[in-house]
């Protein structure tokens, strides 16, 4: 079986709708995977995936100018990620969202729970050092440390983030700035949907997509 490599294919035609199949690049999964494309088709009919999935498509439509994609044929996008995550909140009833946020990013953290909770939402937020546990209590190698490996350096700890805010009853999950790892172990132990704010980048400033925009890292590897 053939992997897919959709990120080398330039045409996309699954983009366009129609096609011809002859063209279609030997890694494209619609060729290899069509039994499964219509056996995944099939789970959208779950109620539940359904109406989650009807109000993601919605609160995609309401990001864009409704008037210039009618009129002018264009894109024109009108709210930031944080207003989405608001406003997809409201469309699916939920009153009460999990922030599981990095400490260096605390003050970000704060603004967004500000913002969050003046659309009307309760937030549960817990930082990461939560705990207050060194590394070397969970099996990290004292040279692991950042700092000076003889003194006490908090450890992240990503499945306490995710137990807390299971026993708050969090309607879903949003991240700012877990590393990485430990946003994937977050992911993985949270009861409730995750959905990320903010990616951590150490060095743009949490902007990661910068790397791949500017002509100083295309030699990047």
């Amino acid at each position: 079986m053939t992997d897919p490599k959709c990120a080398k294919c330039k045409p996309k035609f699954c983009k366009q709708g129609e096609f011809e199949a002859s063209k279609l690049p030997a890694f494209c999964p619609m060729v290899h995977h069509e039994s499964v494309l219509k056996e995944v088709a099939g789970k959208y009919s779950d109620p539940e995936i359904r109406d989650f999935f009807i109000t993601s498509a919605l609160t995609e439509k309401e990001s864009y100018d409704e008037k210039a994609a009618r009129e002018e044929n264009r894109t024109v996008p009108i709210r930031p990620r944080i207003r989405e995550i608001a406003a997809f909140a409201e469309a699916i009833k939920a009153k009460k969202l999990g922030m599981a946020f990095c400490i260096g990013l605390a003050e970000e953290a704060a603004r967004a729970g500000s913002i969050l909770e003046g659309h009307g939402l309760e937030i549960c937020s817990v930082v990461c050092c939560c705990g207050a546990v060194d590394k070397t209590a969970l099996g990290i190698p004292e040279e692991y440390k950042i700092r000076d490996p003889k003194k006490f350096e908090a450890a992240c700890n990503p499945l306490l983030q995710a137990e807390v805010l299971n026993r708050s009853g969090t309607d879903f999950n949003i991240l700012v700035g877990l590393c990485v790892g430990h946003d994937m172990l977050f992911t993985q132990a949270s009861q409730a949907p995750v959905t990320t704010l903010i990616v951590k980048d150490r060095l743009t400033g949490h902007n990661p997509v910068i790397t791949l925009y500017s002509r100083y890292h295309r030699d990047l590897v």
